[in-house]
């Protein structure tokens, strides 16, 4: 038997960069990334913690809430988060959240998740693709106080104040039973992101948070004043909340640069060239004679 109540569940979220392309001039003397350099994507295995929410919300009920900690323009990403049917949006956006390390970066997140409050389950990407260290979901888990599930692939079900998932594992699988409250990390294989509905872009094309007012006005000059709009969107629920680190009542000390014990020591970028050739011909026999090639020489097994 399933709870009845409905679920809150909290997503955190993160615009990357598009690292597919990335090289040295977008690394910064200090470890950091100049983000400028690159196009901004939604990080990929975060859709798949959004999504997971909403089905969890299609089944449960409930509402779903999406956190990202970035520049204003992250808010690019919490429009798509609407678009796909989240309910609520906030956008952590301070200079002083600049150059955060992991550790920093999940305890300005820990703040974020308790102001919100009232809550049953946080969900996040098994990692981000612009680090690939998959530790702030554990790290803000351990902050908050509250269990874990890592490699989340399926919600089983949720009753009697617990929630049952699958994890995905190098070696198969495994069913857990946690309670309430927890986090989950949720791998790319748990689901395919649903695309973002047609009726809710046009509902909520215009959230919005302050410092897209100007370009809005110029695409929409019945709006005079920042004002104007303001009150607009504030009226129809589509103003985007900002919080910034005094919001959310974090210590100087612990964000940022400053609270940030680790940092990029150097890169290095890993060139691969053809030294040697072979030309195969297109018959069953030279093939094998290639496959038993690869195998002797332990590149294949």
């Amino acid at each position: 038997m399933t709870d009845s109540r409905p679920i809150h569940s909290v997503v955190l979220v993160k615009q990357v960069p598009d690292t597919h392309n990335i090289t040295g001039e977008v690394m910064s003397k200090d470890g950091t990334m100049n983000r400028g350099a690159l196009p901004a994507i939604f990080n990929p295995e975060d859709l798949n913690a959004l999504e997971m929410a909403l089905e969890i919300k299609d089944r449960f009920g409930g509402t779903v809430t999406v956190i990202t900690m970035g520049p204003p323009k992250a808010a690019g990403i919490l429009r798509d988060s609407l678009f796909r049917g989240a309910d609520n949006v906030v956008l952590l956006t301070d200079r002083k959240f600049a150059g955060a390390d992991t550790l920093a970066t999940s305890y300005v997140l820990q703040h974020a998740v308790q102001k919100v409050g009232n809550f049953d389950l946080v969900l996040c990407g098994r990692q981000a693709i612009d680090g690939d260290t998959a530790q702030v979901g554990p790290q803000t888990a351990e902050k908050l106080g509250i269990p874990q599930i890592t490699y989340a692939e399926t919600v089983i079900d949720i009753a009697d104040g617990k929630i049952t998932a699958e994890r995905a594992l190098d070696s198969g699988s495994e069913i857990v039973r946690c309670k309430l409250p927890c986090l989950l990390t949720v791998v790319n294989t748990a689901n395919t992101p649903r695309p973002a509905s047609v009726r809710l872009q046009m509902e909520r094309k215009l959230a919005a948070v302050p410092s897209e007012y100007p370009a809005i006005r110029a695409q929409w000059p019945e709006f005079e004043t920042d004002e104007a709009l303001d009150a607009y969107l504030a009226a129809h629920d589509l103003k985007i909340p900002v919080w910034s680190a005094d919001d959310i009542g974090t210590a100087e000390g612990s964000i940022g640069l400053a609270g940030s014990p680790t940092q990029v020591h150097k890169v290095n970028f890993v060139v691969l060239e053809s030294t040697e050739s072979k030309t195969i011909a297109p018959t069953p026999e030279a093939i094998a004679a290639m496959v038993a090639e690869l195998v002797h020489e332990y590149i294949v097994g």
